[in-house]
């Protein structure tokens, strides 16, 4: 069988202010129904040990701030996971890193 359909290309565009991109040392991923949220995050000051003064049990504070929230349907995490797991085989091939 003949396959007429024209194959899809993405032509992907970026402006200059995404395409420096955000630092970030914290990743965080939790979903909804409706998706999977990743936030991305730099930790703000050294972590501090604190009280919580509801219970009085002393936990370690890590400030942090998002710098980037990116939503994506559950259809691409499938996807997501296969590139990240390319790329880090790629990575480890390259730079003899393994973790």
């Amino acid at each position: 069988m003949v396959n007429d359909e024209p194959e899809n290309r993405l032509e992907v565009s970026i402006s200059a202010e995404v395409e420096m991109g955000q630092y970030a040392n914290f990743a965080s991923v939790w979903h909804t129904q409706d998706g999977f949220v990743l936030d991305f995050a730099v930790i703000t000051r050294p972590p501090q040990l604190a009280n919580d003064p509801s219970s009085g049990h002393h936990f370690v504070s890590v400030p942090t701030r998002i710098v980037s929230r990116i939503r994506i349907p559950p259809s691409q995490v499938f996807e997501l996971m296969k590139a990240l797991e390319q790329q880090l085989t790629a990575y480890e091939h390259e730079t003899g890193q393994k973790n």
